[in-house]
Parts: structure tokens; sequence; C-alpha cells
């Protein structure tokens, strides 16, 4: 039985990660989903800070992080004597996102990210987003005849129309997520095919170095 995998990370983490108490070890939750159920193809969809890289929509599925890894470095470099502590910090941080994703790669996820947006709200403040429902929605029937099982890592009940249609056309489909934050319609629809994430600590909890 041919078996791929979806990850919507903003669920996986703001649904998951942030209410487990612990972190998921991706290269551990990797071997897990191979290992526990054969799969073939992991596709991973988030979103990355670009810093004014310049991402060509229509020709890329997905920002070249090894690229932008370089840019972000060049600029670094260049603008260090300019830029305060502030500055400096958040770009750091922003840089150890994206190696994270280059050792996704490594791990042998596919990466589909797009750039995060920033939206300037009228209290001052801004808000970052890089929804990729749309995107996940997509390849989940893009691939539909590529796998016989699909494994859906995430609780958004917004992607209930998809799953729906493709259980009606044969394909078997386990949800995991973290129960309590998984929508109501979400659940109900899995029923014995759904997975609690908190029961997983053991196999996938990431222990540091």
């Amino acid at each position: 039985m041919k078996t791929n995998a979806f990850i919507d990370a903003s669920n996986l983490f703001y649904g998951g990660e942030k209410s487990l108490g612990w972190k998921i070890d991706y290269a551990k939750l990797i071997k897990y989903l191979k290992s526990k159920y054969g799969v073939s193809e992991v596709y991973y969809f988030g979103g990355v800070e670009i810093h004014g890289y310049q991402y060509d929509y229509l020709k890329n599925d997905c920002v070249p992080v090894d690229e932008l890894e370089s840019k972000l470095l060049e600029y670094i470099k260049k603008e260090k004597k300019n830029l305060d502590e502030a500055k400096l910090f958040l770009l750091s941080k922003h840089l150890g996102r994206i190696r994270f994703y280059l050792k996704l790669k490594q791990f042998g996820y596919t990466l589909f990210l797009k750039p995060v947006k920033l939206y300037h709200q009228e209290d001052g403040s801004t808000q970052r987003k890089a929804n990729c429902d749309v995107e996940m929605a997509f390849y989940l029937m893009k691939e539909k005849d590529n796998f016989d099982r699909v494994l859906v890592l995430s609780g958004d009940g917004d992607f209930l129309p998809v799953l729906k249609h493709l259980r009606e056309i044969g394909k078997e489909v386990i949800i995991l997520a973290r129960g309590e934050r998984t929508a109501r319609e979400i659940r109900q629809f899995a029923g014995d095919k759904f997975r609690d994430f908190v029961k997983l600590e053991r196999e996938i909890k990431y222990e540091g170095k």
C-alpha cells in the first residue's frame, strides 16, 4: 500500500508542539512515519522569512532555502555595522529557521515553503502570516493518484472537504494531530483513524544534543 504524509507546519506547531509541552524531533518523526506506516513521501508545508529575497511565485513551488541562506548571510556580513542588536537578533533567529528547513531536507522531507507576509495592524503592530492550507489541499488532490493511504498531520477543520473527497474515492485517511487542538469535525471524520501526538512522546520527543 503506497502511503504519503502531508504536514501542515503551522497547525503542527501552534496546535501541536506548543500544547504538548515538549518538542518534536523531526528526524525521529520521519523515521517513525516510515517504519510505522511505510510512508514513501513526506511533504512539509510552511512559511519562511525572505528579507527582500526576490522570490518568483510563477516559477517556483518552494522558496529555495539553500540560496536564501547564502543571501541572508551575505546581507548580514555587508550590513552588520548598520544593524542594531534587535535587528541582528531577529535575523539570526530567522537564519536558524532556514537552517532548520535545510535539516528537514537532509532528513528526507519534501519542502513547500512560501514567503511570510507582513500585515500592519491599526495599533501599529505587525502580524506575520504564511497560511499554506490552499497549497496543501492542492497537493493532496494533485498527488491523489500516487498514494492509497494518506497521513495528514493537521487538525485544521478547513481540510475536511478534501479529506472527505479522498475517502470517497477510496483512499484511506489517517489524521495525526494534537487531540485537544483538533477541530471537532476532523475528529468526527477520522473516527478510529485518529492518532494523538501526546501518545507518541517516547517515539518522537526531541531530547537535545
